[in-house]
């Protein structure tokens, strides 16, 4: 398994997913949203495997205004505003291969090989 956990140090959810792994005795790889983002590639696969860019947003962001304007601007920019404001993105987000999940999810991390 190649895990990456994508997430910020401050995220419960990011801390319970280290936790997971670690206690298991995988390797992974945290990458802090707040010093580096998401490559274009890396959040395209990922959006993919979790059904598109609309269930890669946390819509219980505190940033009510930037929330709102990822979801009136246009479909063609909202990509990149994402990119930018990475603070949006529901995390962790758990990477293994082409297999991805948003959120604290144990229970399909058991099934990965």
């Amino acid at each position: 398994m190649n895990i990456q956990i994508f997430g910020t140090k401050k995220c419960n959810d990011t801390k319970k997913a280290e936790r997971f792994f670690k206690e298991r005795g995988i390797k992974y790889q945290f990458i802090d949203m707040k010093e580096k983002g998401m490559s274009k590639g890396e959040f395209t696969s990922v959006a993919q495997a979790n059904g598109g860019l609309e269930n890669m947003i946390n819509q219980n962001c505190k940033d009510k205004d930037l929330l709102a304007l990822i979801k009136y601007i246009a479909e063609e920019d909202k990509l990149a505003k994402v990119l930018e404001n990475p603070q949006v993105i529901k995390t962790p987000v758990v990477r293994n291969g082409r297999q991805s999940t948003l959120g604290y999810q144990p229970e399909v991390w058991k099934g990965w090989k």
